[in-house]
């Protein structure tokens, strides 16, 4: 169980305050966003405890999460930071091409960054990302830092949500008008 302090809640992951934050958005009729399950194939298995002990990835994932918002297709990746420095390999090619397919099918692709340091989420547009994801195509640095990031983006704190992504969705949505 997560034990609240000053700091907000410790224990927790990314994903789990994601789960969470989902939850309560489907319980308000905002939102269907579902994790994607990652593919594995068991290896060995602990029959008297029931658990997997070893496995590997059946195949690359795409995104962490995915699912409508008020009838908009949606897909986003969950990642943490603990410095002010974002390394681009953090994001895989084949991450960046399925979210680049699925803008092209009229859906909104994003990432969620956690800086754990600075206790900040982060709503990243798919066209930032693309941007430095570019640059490092081109032989440039193969990161971003925090100070290149709009502020614009940083995911306020609301009561009753954990990451309150979807206000800066609607900011997402109409810059793209």
């Amino acid at each position: 169980m997560a034990t609240w302090n000053s700091r907000g809640l410790r224990g927790s992951t990314l994903e789990d305050l994601i789960n969470r934050t989902n939850e309560k958005y489907l319980e308000n009729g905002l939102a269907l966003i579902q994790k994607v399950p990652t593919p594995i194939t068991p290896i060995k298995i602990d029959k008297e405890n029931r658990h997997i002990t070893l496995a590997y990835f059946d195949q690359k994932s795409t995104v962490d999460y995915i699912g409508a918002v008020q009838g908009i297709p949606v897909c986003f990746d969950a990642k943490e930071c603990a410095v002010d420095t974002f390394s681009l390999q953090n994001i895989h090619e084949h991450q960046v091409e399925f979210m680049r397919n699925f803008e092209k099918q009229q859906g909104i692709a994003f990432f969620l960054i956690y800086y754990t340091h600075r206790d900040l989420f982060y709503y990243l547009t798919f066209k930032d990302l693309l941007v430095f994801w570019d640059r490092a195509k081109q032989g440039g640095r193969k990161s971003f830092r925090f100070d290149e990031l709009s502020m614009d983006y940083v995911i306020p704190r609301k009561n009753g949500l954990m990451i309150p992504y979807l206000d800066l969705l609607q900011k997402d949505l109409n810059e793209r008008e």
